[in-house]
């Protein structure tokens, strides 16, 4: 349960006035998903904080201005189908379904989110997070390795990645359709990462753009980084 509303609303309107956060859907998605109700409760008084925070198995849930730049950059709309690698906990996966498939829309207006999570005890703490808060329509978390993308669901419109790797992974570029955006770190494991946004053109071309340096969590699994 959410501990402290004002504390979250307020950090809300604080990554607002920092540019962080500025459409409407974003924002309203950060509103409606409050990053307490996804965390373990040795977290939660912290879940106001603008930092990543331990969720287990030595993975982080990110960081609520990490997430509002993501999910910005990925100019998510209604309807779109989106594969995000790496769940961790479900809270970025749920606030992306927030956007892609708002409530009271029908299902076939609906979009949809998976999430591909490599670590089953997380995989199942997300997937017990998305069913306890109202998202396992509109979110389907899977355990599997990630890095080799989703391919029953593909192409996808966006994908985002949560945890850095080496090197932008294939089967993440192949699962992409044209014109969709792919959001993820690259780099070495803890440092020298950049978030990178790639976006893919009629003829299957990648434009590649980098927006500035990040931490992340190694992102692991056969296209990730060998720990």
């Amino acid at each position: 349960m959410m501990r402290d509303t004002s504390a979250w609303k307020h950090l809300v309107d604080k990554l607002v006035k920092e540019k962080a956060l500025h459409s409407d859907k974003v924002i309203h998605a950060m509103k409606q998903v409050p990053r307490a109700l996804f965390l373990p409760e040795r977290s939660i008084e912290y879940a106001s904080v603008d930092a990543p925070l331990p969720i287990g198995k030595g993975q982080t849930v990110s960081a609520p201005h990490m997430v509002a730049i993501m999910n910005e950059v990925l100019k998510l709309d209604v309807g779109q189908h989106v594969l995000e690698v790496g769940a961790g906990c479900g809270w970025h996966a749920a606030t992306i379904g927030e956007i892609v498939a708002p409530k009271g829309m029908s299902r076939s207006e609906h979009g949809h989110v998976y999430t591909v999570e490599i670590v089953a005890e997380l995989a199942q703490l997300a997937r017990e997070n998305i069913m306890r808060h109202g998202f396992g329509d509109r979110v389907t978390v899977i355990h599997g390795d990630g890095s080799l993308g989703y391919v029953d669901h593909s192409p996808y419109d966006r994908i985002v990645v949560t945890a850095a790797a080496p090197e932008v992974p294939p089967p993440l570029v192949k699962q992409l359709k044209i014109g969709g955006l792919l959001v993820i770190p690259v780099g070495n494991v803890h440092l020298f990462q950049s978030l990178i946004c790639l976006s893919k053109d009629s003829d299957g071309n990648m434009t590649r753009k980098n927006l500035g340096g990040v931490a992340f969590v190694p992102l692991t699994g056969h296209f990730g980084h060998r720990i």
